[in-house]
């Protein structure tokens, strides 16, 4: 898995300990554990709950990092078409351009 420093190199002088949790725990050893969910499996989940949020500075990122692990355009636009119907409508307008854009 490639090293996400995005913690770190944006928050490491204001928030060092969120970073530090960040870059070790999150990508560290939680993304880590593929033996219990794949790399694409998690980004999928994390695009969901990102998508539900409404956050969407976070969600661009992953959409950038789901690609990497291998989730496809069109897996993406049915991730939120589903959950257009479930989060919200307005939401997946917002979201769809971002997903041509990656």
């Amino acid at each position: 898995m490639k090293k996400q420093t995005a913690g770190r190199d944006n928050l490491g002088q204001l928030a060092p300990k969120f970073a530090e949790l960040n870059y070790d725990i999150l990508f560290g050893e939680v993304w880590s554990r593929e033996d219990k969910l794949s790399l694409r499996d998690r980004s999928m989940i994390t695009i969901a709950a990102l998508f539900s949020a409404g956050l969407y500075p976070q969600l661009k990122s992953h959409l950038v990092l789901g690609k990497e692990h291998g989730v496809t355009k069109g897996e993406t636009v049915e991730i939120v078409t589903q959950l257009a119907f479930y989060c919200g409508w307005p939401k997946a307008w917002s979201v769809f351009p971002m997903i041509a854009e990656v």
